[in-house]
C-alpha cells in the first residue's frame, strides 16, 4: 500500500535553511498531490504546502510563503519541502501527506483531506 517517509529534519539556527524529502512508495508518484503539513507542541496540525501531481502548481500558507518551496521528481518518487529564512516559529514535526484532492481546492491545505501520512520529522529553529 501507499506509504511516505519523511526525512531531512534536524536542528538548525535561526535564519537558516533545510530541506525535507518525502518518499513516496506503493504508488505512481506523478499521479498523487503531496501535501507538506507541520505540528508544534500543543497546537493543531497545520498546513503548510501543496504540490500538484505534475508539480505545475503549489499553494502555500501565508506564514511561510515567500520562505518556503516545495518541488517534487516524480521519477525518483520524492517530493521536496525547501525552507529557507527560518524562524523559531517553525519549529514543528514536519509530515507529508498524499491525497486525492486539488491543490486549487479550498481543502487543500486542511487535515482531513488526507488519508495516508508519514511519520513525521522534526524541525528545530534555535533562536
Amino acid at each position: 500500500q501507499l506509504q511516505l517517509v519523511e526525512s531531512g529534519g534536524g536542528l538548525v539556527q535561526f535564519g537558516g535553511s533545510l530541506r525535507l524529502s518525502c518518499t513516496v512508495s506503493g504508488y505512481t508518484l506523478r499521479y498523487t498531490v503531496i501535501s507538506w503539513f507541520r505540528q508544534a507542541p500543543g497546537k493543531e496540525r497545520e498546513g503548510v504546502s501543496c504540490i500538484s501531481e505534475d508539480g505545475r502548481l503549489t499553494k502555500y500558507a501565508d506564514s511561510v510563503q515567500g520562505r518556503f518551496t516545495t518541488s517534487r521528481n516524480n521519477a525518483k518518487n520524492t517530493v521536496y519541502l525547501q525552507m529557507n529564512s527560518l524562524k523559531a516559529e517553525d519549529t514543528a514535526v514536519y509530515y507529508c501527506a498524499a491525497g486525492e484532492t486539488f491543490c486549487s481546492n479550498a481543502m487543500a491545505l486542511q487535515t482531513p483531506v488526507y488519508k495516508t501520512w508519514g511519520q513525521g520529522t522534526q524541525v528545530t529553529v534555535s533562536s
